[in-house]
């Protein structure tokens, strides 16, 4: 697989490097950690900050979402590889305003400690208070909501947690909207070619040319089931069937639809696929709120698309409609 990189071994530095120099209207690193970003941008009216992370390659996810209306930082780690907590609690040490932090990050097992050991280190060592809601949109990683992983769905928490700071509540109301959104929130992508790790040079995953991996993981995890490929309209049925039997979105409810490419599927067949997702959803008098399309959480070079359904009430709709201005995600 051909790559435009230098040195594989600096390709998370370099990345950083030329982000910051193609948007520093937004964005700036630390000078605690060379792996924190800090916005510039900051609602006056926002008392609670928000901090997202994980590893790098799944551009413009996690650092694109830096902005007005979204987070207020993001630490980041090597690619599929969480931060370590040095630069979380960098980035928290940066972004307090003096009413606690919000972290937003995935279900995955070095997320998850090394965000909680950089909860612990901050609480004590800088007497912040940090609180966390952990994405698990992935339906197709485990029956258990605890086990599951969080894929492209987790953007939709930055947005309704971004809101919720922007609208001045304290970290409990932000915290609980966030976790709100998150609830509501269900996932499940397929596979159809890997990506290929720049140090390696080795696929993320092996898949014939005439297969696909229907509920694979955005780092190449096992999905369940690999199969011929399959049309959009018979892939679509499969995800959409998986996702609507959690049984949390019933006739006459407000979604809003994602869906997401991973990095090498077209524009052209990620909107075929919305509009496969749209007629299920139609049929079954489920009402479309907004939708969004586009490669928003990414596997490097992956093929591949995920499908996410976030249920609305009243104050989510709110959130959703909030005015965001990102390098990478605006909305008026």
């Amino acid at each position: 697989m051909k790559k435009m990189i230098n040195n594989p071994d600096n390709v998370i530095d370099e990345l950083m490097s030329g982000y910051v120099a193609a948007y520093p209207e937004y964005i700036r690193r630390s000078e605690l950690h060379q792996r924190a970003l800090i916005g510039k941008k900051r609602n006056p009216q926002r008392k609670v900050s928000v901090l997202i992370g994980g590893g790098s390659g799944h551009e413009p996810g996690f650092l694109g979402y830096v902005g007005q209306g979204m987070a207020d930082g993001v630490a980041v780690g090597n690619i599929f590889a969480s931060p370590s907590p040095i630069p979380i609690q960098a980035v928290t040490r940066e972004i307090d305003q003096g009413h606690g932090v919000l972290y937003i990050y995935g279900n995955y097992a070095g997320d998850l400690m090394n965000f909680e050991m950089a909860s612990e280190m901050t609480e004590i060592e800088d007497e912040i208070t940090t609180v966390a809601v952990i994405g698990n949109d992935d339906v197709a990683s485990s029956k258990t909501l605890d086990d599951r992983r969080g894929i492209a769905g987790e953007l939709l928490v930055y947005k309704v947690a971004g809101a919720a700071a922007d609208f001045g509540h304290d970290l409990a109301e932000v915290r609980r909207l966030a976790q709100l959104a998150n609830d509501n929130t269900r996932s499940m992508g397929i596979g159809l070619s890997p990506c290929y790790l720049p140090q390696t040079g080795k696929p993320s995953f092996d898949l014939e040319d005439n297969e696909m991996e229907i509920g694979l993981g955005h780092h190449g995890e096992p999905g369940i089931e690999k199969t011929t490929i399959r049309t959009a309209q018979e892939t679509v049925k499969v995800i959409m069937q998986n996702i609507l039997k959690e049984n949390i979105y019933q006739e006459n409810d407000d979604v809003v639809v994602l869906v997401n490419g991973l990095g090498a599927t077209s524009q052209m067949e990620l909107y075929i696929i919305n509009k496969e997702v749209n007629a299920i959803l139609n049929e079954r008098n489920i009402n479309v709120y907004k939708t969004y399309v586009g490669n928003f959480i990414t596997s490097m070079e992956m093929g591949g698309f995920s499908v996410t359904l976030m249920k609305l009430d009243e104050t989510l709709k709110g959130c959703i409609d909030h005015a965001v201005d990102c390098p990478n995600f605006k909305e008026v």
